[in-house]
């Protein structure tokens, strides 16, 4: 792969939609034929995750740039650098929004790219804005609401719910936002794999930030609140990578491939790459920020040169 911290790119920011969704764009000098890829961040994250890896080394954005791609990273509406939203009015429609008008600002079709709590709204997205959305890159996606399972619920008060989602116990406010706990950044966001140095686990918790409560109980399906998609044109042929780490526990092989199963059985061209399979193993949530980052964006870009290249060929 070409050399990412040397590769000279052009840097530049924006503001879109209402709310104001703030995004930088960072390109290859060189006039680039490829689409951009947008990287959307998962909850209490921002674009920034997609900068630097957890040891200092440029992350997947300079990577993807390095093999042709300008990239986007936008801040989810209420994250971030992006407009302010009321903690009551934050869902993931409003989301959805200001990303739709990240990519309805590009000249031409996009990459998407989505990572954990995004996933779902990646589904949406390619319901709603799937004529400007060439293919699509889903890491440790979270599922759309159509075939995810409601949580385990112990006990719901007018101001607060204790559930399970798998391996994951929760207790959500339901008016304040949701701040993960050290015990959750080190049992779901690092995991048990080795590829994410242990020696920046807390100042990577430092650095997140919080969950609006209607994002939080969309994500884990409270009351079926997931985003569900209900019109599958845009999916039709729509050429999807799934991909998923052999240490995160809140995606374990079957639930992301079962996404990529129902992706397929609603008409998109869906592939599940399980990194163990490749003979890649140690990945946990946060794969763009880990030790073999630059081997999993090689491996991606890998894969959306050959789509292009079957998509030109029928």
């Amino acid at each position: 792969m070409t050399n990412v911290a040397t590769t000279p790119v052009r840097f530049g920011a924006g503001m879109a939609g209402d709310p104001a969704v703030y995004f930088e764009r960072i390109a290859p000098l060189d006039a680039a034929a490829k689409p951009a890829v947008i990287m959307v961040h998962g909850g209490t994250q921002t674009g920034a995750c997609f900068l630097r890896t957890a040891d200092g080394r440029s992350g997947w954005a300079f990577a993807f740039a390095a093999r042709g791609y300008p990239v986007i990273l936008p801040d989810w509406p209420g994250s971030g650098r992006s407009g302010s939203v009321p903690l009551a009015d934050l869902d993931g429609a409003v989301v959805c929004k200001g990303l739709g008008a990240v990519i309805d600002a590009q000249a031409a079709p996009v990459i998407l790219l989505t990572h954990s709590m995004s996933g779902a709204l990646g589904w949406r997205l390619v319901e709603t804005h799937g004529e400007r959305i060439a293919r699509v890159v889903a890491i440790a996606p979270g599922p759309p609401g159509n075939i995810q399972a409601e949580p385990r619920i112990s006990a719901e008060t007018d101001d607060a719910i204790e559930l399970q989602s798998l391996e994951l116990k929760f207790t959500l406010s339901k008016r304040e936002p949701h701040r993960p706990t050290m015990a959750f950044v080190e049992k779901k966001i690092v995991g048990a794999g080795w590829r994410f140095p242990r020696d920046r686990v807390a100042e990577m918790a430092a650095a997140m930030g919080t969950i609006a409560p209607r994002l939080i109980y969309q994500r884990l399906n409270v009351h079926g609140a997931q985003l569900k998609v209900k019109r599958f044109e845009n999916f039709r042929g729509k050429p999807i990578l799934v991909m998923t780490g052999s240490h995160d526990i809140d995606h374990p092989r079957a639930l992301d491939a079962a996404t990529a199963d129902w992706l397929n059985a609603n008409g998109a061209a869906a592939e599940f790459r399980y990194l163990p399979e490749l003979g890649i193993e140690g990945n946990g949530h946060m794969m763009m920020m880990e030790d073999n980052s630059d081997e999993l964006a090689a491996l991606i870009a890998d894969w959306l040169d050959g789509a292009a290249l079957r998509r030109r060929a029928t």
